[in-house]
């Protein structure tokens, strides 16, 4: 449990919300870029009864010595041995991206989702930053039709943004555009870096 706040209640103020914009910038024209070379295939996800349509992922750090491409992309939150995939040894600006983060990061994946699919509404186990595990979204790829809700609420992910989102809470996702939609998600361990981080950014959301 981290101690960030004095309280885990989901009504209380104190706590973090379930939505918090990082102060992180990407270059959404390098980040196309990186997605174009990695020439890889896209692995089906490993939940169908979760979504409609295509989504799909290419792991870039994957459980240590794993080879087998659904159990490579598979998110497990028990999991803390994690490995480079060769095609995050061969892009450096994605390497550049996660070196960003002073913690420890534990799964990255490219996620997309194709035009018409959607992803039903479920949640994480495990995906707050009360628990010591978070996840960022860094949008890739996107577009205007997309709809991002989380606790019944919109959530705008513009490309090269950075985004804690909790998770853990109900969530569900629909691209009714016409070209993909291509997420970073990254799960970092909390540490004292990240704790700072959250903090600093929350003094600035309430103006403190």
């Amino acid at each position: 449990m981290n101690n960030l706040e004095p309280t885990d209640s989901r009504d209380d103020p104190r706590v973090v919300p379930d939505r918090l914009k990082l102060p992180f910038s990407f270059d959404p024209n390098l980040l196309a870029g990186a997605l174009a070379n990695l020439g890889s295939t896209w692995t089906p996800h490993y939940v169908p009864e979760n979504y409609s349509g295509d989504w799909s992922v290419i792991p870039l750090r994957a459980p240590r010595g794993e080879t087998h491409p659904v159990r490579m992309i598979h998110s497990d939150p028990t999991q803390r041995t994690f490995a480079d995939t060769p095609d995050l040894q061969n892009s450096p600006y994605f390497r550049e991206v996660l070196s960003s983060f002073q913690s420890t990061v534990l799964a990255a994946r490219l996620m997309r989702l194709a035009p018409g699919s959607v992803v039903k509404e479920h949640t994480d186990v495990g995906l707050r930053f009360e628990e010591g595990l978070v996840r960022v979204h860094i949008p890739v790829l996107t577009n205007p039709a997309v709809e991002f809700y989380l606790n019944g609420s919109r959530v705008v992910l513009t490309a090269g943004s950075c985004w804690y989102l909790r998770l853990s809470d109900p969530h569900r996702v629909a691209n009714r555009g016409t070209s993909d939609r291509v997420h970073l998600v990254v799960d970092l361990k909390v540490n004292g870096w990240l704790t700072k981080l959250f903090r600093s950014e929350l003094s600035a959301l309430r103006g403190e």
